[in-house]
């Protein structure tokens, strides 16, 4: 196992900014670029490494599956693209098909990965993961609603008028619209949000705060009606996952993690915040929740078992 090697496998909007935002990162010394047009993986890694020369040196190169056997972490983002007006759940029976194509091949090489799926609907498309794989489930891993929670600290710091990396609260459930916001628990560097909001004079109540949450849920149709993808923060929030793996930092994301008896769901995977390291999913933390989160919790859950239940894998 090569430690400092990385695959990303599809090279369409989100894959190829992923490269490009890795290959800045310094985590890697070698990445291999695998999409089913292979003139498509070799020139994007034709276009990065001519910019290498501004950057670390590494090795970037289009490959095929023979060449995850040594990779540490293997990111997967094929799969068709969300259309306007469509769900993220709208694209599951056509991306499960195009993973029964690609995780039997990963398998096939390397036992030991970590694979972190990005492709929507990531939540259920990482339980595929898991079940064509055969990966113990630690090492199965979805970049969950860790997106979803930098757009809640964003548009919530901008709301307040502070620095919105002192905004500490999670989106947690469905990376898509059962996705709920924890605000029992949100706070602004130690203080309560609610307090903090009566005394920042900006806002009347909490009432003004929760209506965040809906930008937040349809913050990524907005973007896909403005410009048909969104890419560029997906591509840092894989970064920040791959950091917490790769620098073993035992980091509390949320990610799309296996619930076993957390919060009372089982056998799905779900945005919940988990420490994440080296070896994957540590462990899935049981953050307090209010009684209307933990049935909104509750809600998420079984849509994506409604979902999975109905799937052929």
């Amino acid at each position: 196992m090569n430690i400092r090697k990385c695959a990303i496998i599809g090279c369409g909007f989100v894959g190829a900014t992923t490269a490009f935002t890795l290959s800045g990162s310094g985590l890697f010394s070698e990445l291999v670029l695998i999409d089913i047009n292979k003139k498509k993986a070799e020139g994007e890694a034709m276009d990065i490494n001519h910019g290498l020369s501004f950057r670390k040196p590494m090795k970037i190169y289009a490959g095929d599956y023979e060449d995850l056997a040594d990779c540490s972490l293997i990111i997967i983002t094929a799969g068709a693209n969300q259309e306007i007006g469509q769900t993220r759940l709208d694209l599951i029976k056509k991306n499960v098909e195009v993973f029964k194509s690609i995780v039997p091949k990963i398998s096939a090489v390397n036992k030991d990965a970590i694979l972190l799926v990005v492709t929507n609907p990531v939540d259920i498309l990482t339980y595929v993961t898991w079940k064509l794989s055969g990966f113990d489930r630690h090492r199965v891993i979805g970049s969950g609603t860790v997106l979803d929670t930098a757009r809640l600290k964003y548009l919530t710091g901008e709301y307040l008028g502070v620095d919105f990396r002192s905004i500490h609260a999670f989106i947690i459930g469905e990376h898509g619209d059962s996705e709920l916001a924890v605000w029992s628990s949100a706070n602004v560097s130690g203080i309560d949000l609610d307090g903090f909001c009566a005394a920042s004079g900006r806002c009347d109540g909490m009432k003004c705060i929760y209506s965040i949450y809906d930008k937040v849920k349809n913050s990524a149709y907005e973007i896909i009606e403005r410009k048909s993808a969104t890419y560029y923060a997906i591509a840092l929030a894989v970064r920040r996952i791959a950091e917490a793996i790769m620098r073993d930092e035992h980091s509390v994301l949320p990610v799309s993690a296996y619930a076993d008896s957390h919060y009372g769901i089982n056998d799905v995977f779900i945005g919940i915040p988990s420490i994440v390291g080296r070896n994957g999913v540590e462990r899935v933390l049981d953050i307090p929740l209010s009684e209307d989160e933990h049935r909104k919790l509750l809600e998420s859950a079984e849509t994506l078992k409604e979902m999975i239940n109905q799937l052929d894998i």
